[in-house]
Parts: structure tokens; C-alpha cells; sequence
């Protein structure tokens, strides 16, 4: 990757402020689209996200903002994803620029609900993306912690393991420590099973389960991720890295984990639609469980974990007797 390389997010949640909070410091000129026009408006007269991370300040002389998508991918060789998965389609819809020639990075920890592809697969096959110009960034990091300043760790991954050193430096700084990974299709299938399981460890709270339980959740919740990811990708990898491991227990306990909070929400008994309604933002676990379940069927993993969310979210089956049951198959 070139040092002269123009660099977008695309979003205007949480994790797209807190990543262009990241970028600011080390790039001079960040482009940040989002569909809110009047969000733009906003931050260009005050200096911060008037719905997320309200605390967090930006240099506004930094920032190239708009409200126009094919603005912000004419404007940039590098475009970061940080679209919720489910209005991904929706938005990539209204690029009339053809993407194959741009470096392509996914913060999205979830599935593109029509097509059931990870990111990463959805930008190479139905987008004609070339795999070496993809990326994915996660680990274990929230937003509000990045807003905070409060130290944090990211994996890069990327095949092409100098595009991920190049982009790692985009963000790296005194309270973000990064690493690189080559397992992009491993790395991207953790980040999103790590919801389903978040959504398991809040269900299991809001029913009254104490620590001892969660901490049983958990330590079969890894080993789950382990059996399913090789199935769907067989490659050398350490499962006990932060990008996988540490990402599934800090979404999994975490007070800030929108997952964990829709589960416990579950959990006490509102159904799936007044969750959402009350929660007012979207819970990537909820698309997630349904993809990941429906290719369960193909690759016959062992996943008593999906299957319970599976059938509490989709099937309305009592959450109640679901664990009850889940409770038997856990060691």
C-alpha cells in the first residue's frame, strides 16, 4: 500500500466514529461518509456525532464528510466498512463506481442477510473485490472504550500481509495496540459468531443464571467457534488469539456488548421485536444466528449454542426450557 493513499469510513455508528477518531490521529485527511445529512451538518458546525460517541471532539479540518456514497468512493483508494450488516446491501446499492480497483476493509462483525456471505466473501464474489484487497479488522474492542482512550487491541487481517502492516499504522497509536493476521475468512466467522454467543451468555443472565454458568457458556462457546470455523475454513490457526478468544469474552461479558444486552432483554422475557424497538440499535447476533445456523446444515458442525439462539429467536421457542436443555448438552 502506497503512503499517499486516500482513506474513507463508511458509517456513522459507534465503531465508524470511533475508527475515524483512530485514523484523525495519524492521517491528515479522512473521508467519513454517512446517510444522514443532517449528521454531517452537525458535525461540521459542533465536531461530534450528534447520536454516538457524543464525547469524542474532531478536528473538523481533517475530516472530508459527506452524505453522497459515490462522492466518498470516488474520493478514496482505501474504503472501510462500517455499515451494520443488514442495510449493507441497501447501501452498496446506491454505489454506481465499480469497487474491484479499491482496497476494501470490513469492520462489520456480521453476515450480509440476502446473500448469508461473510463480508469479505460478499465484497469478492458478488463485487468482483479481489481477496488480496480485502481486509477485516477486529478483536477485542469497543467503541465507547476507543471514545475513552482506554487501551485496546485490533487484529488486521489481510492475504496480503504488508497491505494489513500498512493499514495497521492508519491506526495503531498510544492506547491501540495492533497486530496482523493472514486468516481472513477465520478471523471474519469469529467476529461474527462471537455475537451469537454474546446473545447466549445475556440470554443465560436475564433467565437468572449466575458467573459459574457463564464461565461454563463461555468455555463451550470457544470450543463451538473452533468446530465451526474449521469446518467452513481449515487452515493453521491459534483460537486462544484475541481476534477470537479475547473478541467472544469481551462481547460476552461486557456491560457495553449490544448483543449480550438484546439476549438478557430475551432473556426477561420480551420478544425479539420489542427488544429491538426498546434497544434502538442493531444487534448483529440477530442476523448472524440465522446465516450461521442455515450453514451449520451444510457443514454438520456441533453447535448446541447456535441451535439454542437459533430456536429462541426464530422458532419463539421458551428461553426457559431452551437453556434448560442446553444445560445437559455442556461440560
Amino acid at each position: 500500500m502506497e503512503d499517499s493513499l486516500k482513506v474513507a469510513v463508511l458509517g456513522g455508528g459507534s465503531w465508524a466514529t470511533a475508527i475515524v477518531k483512530m485514523l484523525c490521529e495519524n492521517l491528515n485527511t479522512v473521508g467519513w461518509y454517512m446517510r444522514s445529512e443532517n449528521s454531517v451538518q452537525h458535525i461540521q458546525e459542533n465536531k461530534h456525532n450528534p447520536n454516538y460517541l457524543s464525547s469524542t471532539e474532531f478536528d473538523t479540518q481533517k475530516l472530508f464528510l459527506s452524505s453522497d456514497i459515490n462522492e466518498m468512493v470516488a474520493f478514496a483508494d482505501v474504503l472501510i466498512f462500517a455499515i451494520p450488516s443488514a442495510f449493507l446491501g441497501e447501501e452498496i446499492a446506491k454505489v454506481d463506481l465499480p469497487l474491484h480497483e479499491k482496497i476494501v476493509f470490513s469492520a462489520i462483525k456480521g453476515i450480509e442477510p440476502k446473500t448469508g456471505l461473510i463480508v469479505g466473501e460478499y465484497f469478492n464474489k458478488e463485487l468482483d473485490v479481489p481477496f488480496e484487497n480485502i481486509g477485516v479488522i477486529t478483536g477485542p474492542c469497543h467503541a465507547e472504550e476507543v471514545a475513552m482512550e482506554r487501551l485496546s487491541y485490533l487484529t488486521i487481517a489481510c492475504q496480503d500481509e504488508e497491505k494489513a502492516r500498512k493499514f495497521s499504522s492508519y491506526l495503531a497509536g498510544d492506547y491501540i495496540k495492533c497486530k496482523v493476521s493472514d486468516d481472513i475468512i477465520g478471523t471474519e466467522y469469529a467476529a461474527m459468531l462471537k455475537n451469537i454467543y454474546a446473545m447466549a451468555a445475556g440470554i443465560a443472565h436475564g433467565l437468572g443464571y449466575g458467573d459459574n454458568f457463564q464461565a461454563v457458556l463461555m468455555s463451550n462457546s470457544i470450543r463451538e467457534m473452533k468446530r465451526y470455523i474449521k469446518k467452513v475454513h481449515k487452515m493453521k490457526r491459534n483460537i486462544n488469539n484475541s481476534a477470537y478468544l479475547g473478541d467472544l469474552l469481551v462481547t460476552g461479558y461486557s456491560t457495553f456488548s449490544r448483543n449480550r444486552m438484546f439476549g438478557n432483554m430475551l432473556g426477561k422475557g420480551y420478544t425479539v421485536k420489542a427488544a429491538m424497538l426498546e434497544m434502538n440499535m442493531v444487534a448483529e447476533g440477530y442476523y448472524a444466528v440465522k446465516s450461521a445456523f442455515e450453514l451449520k446444515q451444510e457443514n454438520a458442525a456441533k453447535t448446541p449454542i447456535i441451535d439454542t439462539v437459533y430456536n429462541i429467536v426464530y422458532l419463539k421457542r421458551s428461553p426457559k426450557r431452551q437453556f434448560k436443555l442446553l444445560t445437559e448438552l455442556l461440560d
